[in-house]
């Protein structure tokens, strides 16, 4: 269940006016906490039009999130669902259109087994996941900038999904477990270091038998991925 919410408004309660006529108002600040549960599974799901959002570890919750805004279409919901075996946890825009500034900075517990889902139309997305139990990262964006780091010592194989739409992607993967990654579709330039190429895949040449593999497809109209090993 959601257990706490705070609303502080920050700066003058002054509206601006925005280039395409809409208004937004001051800077408000929302602090969303999921208790952490005895679920076997979580899936999170978020959903952001646009602006900045970075997700990690480190909560001490089942899931700690900051949330920053101008626009009242862009307040926060957070939806929790549990069935005792397993969890949902559903974080979206309260509007269908979002104006303004928008930044979300959302933990979630390193212990709980998850699946993690991402939707973003427009940004930059900062995703931090090497700390995370993951059992698969999925994440669609419209346009902008993804950056994100899978460096850590996973304890199981899993998927990672990026569906890109246009602009680039930095993706950092741990040279400690085995990697096999692919890139199709529309991509522009693919920069990778660390890794080997073979039949159409890239792979952690010194682990092809290890017992964890990271396995990773993007997809769509990348403008440029950087693939790193490290």
């Amino acid at each position: 269940m959601l257990v706490k919410r705070t609303l502080m408004t920050v700066g003058l309660a002054v509206l601006a006016g925005c280039a395409d006529g809409v208004r937004t108002g001051p800077m408000e600040h929302e602090t969303k906490v999921v208790e952490l549960d005895k679920s076997e599974m979580t899936r999170a799901e978020i959903k952001m039009s646009a602006g900045e959002l970075r997700v990690a570890g480190g909560a001490s919750q089942l899931m700690e999130g900051d949330f920053n805004y101008n626009d009242p279409g862009s307040k926060p919901q957070v939806e929790y669902h549990s069935t005792g075996v397993r969890s949902d946890i559903d974080v979206h825009p309260s509007g269908t259109v979002q104006h303004g500034e928008s930044n979300w900075n959302i933990r979630f517990n390193n212990s709980a087994t998850m699946d993690l889902v991402v939707k973003m139309g427009a940004g930059e997305a900062h995703l931090n996941l090497g700390s995370l139990n993951l059992r698969s990262v999925v994440f669609d964006l419209g346009a902008g900038e993804l950056d994100a780091d899978l460096r850590g010592n996973p304890k199981r194989s899993y998927d990672v999904r990026i569906n890109g739409g246009v602009g680039q992607a930095t993706i950092h993967v741990p040279s400690t477990v085995g990697i096999s990654a692919t890139a199709t579709g529309g991509i522009g330039e693919v920069k990778v270091r660390g890794l080997e190429q073979r039949n159409g895949r890239w792979i952690n040449p010194g682990h092809e038998n290890s017992p964890v593999t990271i396995r990773l497809d993007v997809k769509g109209g990348v403008g440029q991925i950087d693939l790193v090993a490290e």
